[in-house]
């Protein structure tokens, strides 16, 4: 297992956007004649509108590649080494000589895994004999030396050589192991956790955490009786991620904005919720409110792990929000 997964993440080449984040002919023309920013801003967000697209760069520009000549998708890098980019790019790692992302990050975390143990298993069986090595028999026979001590021979050196080389790998891998365990745990690349993605509403290194476990199964994949072995079983395309924040601009709202308490709590409702089931939620709240108790506890449930802690901040002041509007609307809570 050790080798194989050695061998996968070695030779796994590292997945790169699809031809519909590059730009079109015209579009690409338009882009190397401007010589202004703000127009070659405005040719980009022409581009992306269409495109799963939903982090910025620090100065709310859409993350554009000119060497690649795409659009980066989230949490995308262009890797010096490679000279390509990279979808869910972590690292470029020296030891396996390739980067370190989307397509072979199970990979990686599974050779560490194998790696520890190989390390771990070395060290244990070596041991016994590492302490023997404090007993040397200088006796000339090994009829004549205890059985309890070690031979007066130059196996002694390899014996400590070994025993200190597996013992130092195994904490050197056992740091780095428990780091990305944290990150997988959090659902960042190494890179999100030095610099927290951009996204509309400013950034969050926890914007695309859905839970430990559901974190879990978007790097190993929902059958968990594929989980140690090397085979891919990520989830999604590398290209598009779901994430708790806003991916939404208030103009694509189809709904109505007469009611200006109304729009802010489904604003507040779309920041926590995002995407799709925060639209949803947020029609469903315009039009059937007395229902929005029991739908908020479901669309909860759905969305949020209830055993991540982090969010139950969040949680608390989405509810307070919504309790004080509805008191001020004078709303019937109807649980069905």
């Amino acid at each position: 297992m050790f080798v194989w997964s050695y061998w996968k993440t070695i030779f796994t080449s590292p997945a790169s956007p699809s031809s519909e984040f590059c730009l079109s002919k015209t579009d690409k023309e338009q882009y190397e004649k401007e010589e202004r920013p703000e127009s070659q801003q405005e040719i980009l967000r022409r581009a992306a509108k269409d495109l799963p697209v939903y982090t910025t760069t620090t100065s709310r520009a859409i993350r554009y590649c000119d060497r690649c000549q795409l659009i980066k998708p989230d949490r995308c890098h262009h890797c010096s080494a490679c000279d390509l980019c990279v979808l869910k790019m972590d690292h470029h790692c020296p030891w396996v000589n390739n980067c370190v992302g989307f397509s072979n990050y199970k990979f990686f975390l599974l050779f560490l895994l194998y790696s520890l143990l190989y390390c771990l298993f070395v060290a244990a069986t070596v041991l016994q004999y590492f302490i023997k090595f404090w007993t040397l028999c200088r006796r000339k026979s090994a009829e004549n030396c205890p059985k309890n001590e070690l031979l007066d021979t130059r196996a002694k050196f390899h014996v400590l050589f070994l025993f200190f080389v597996a013992a130092m790998f195994f904490i050197s891998i056992l740091s780095l192991f428990s780091y990305h365990c944290w990150l997988v745990g959090k659902n960042r690349s190494t890179i999100e956790a030095f610099r927290a993605p951009m996204f509309r509403n400013g950034p969050d290194k926890n914007g695309f955490s859905l839970g430990c476990s559901k974190n879990l199964k978007e790097v190993f994949g929902d059958e968990k009786k594929y989980w140690l072995l090397p085979i891919f079983t990520s989830l999604g395309d590398g290209c598009n991620f779901p994430t708790r924040l806003v991916i939404m601009d208030p103009e694509q709202l189809t709904v109505s904005s007469q009611n200006e308490p109304a729009k802010r709590c489904g604003d507040f409702i779309l920041r926590d919720f995002g995407g799709s089931k925060g639209l949803t939620l947020l029609k469903h709240f315009h039009n059937t409110r007395k229902n929005i108790y029991w739908h908020l506890f479901k669309m909860y449930s759905d969305i949020y792990d209830l055993y991540d802690w982090s969010h139950v901040k969040t949680r608390m002041s989405c509810m307070c929000g919504l309790f004080s509007f509805m008191r001020k609307e004078r709303l019937v809570p109807c649980f069905p």
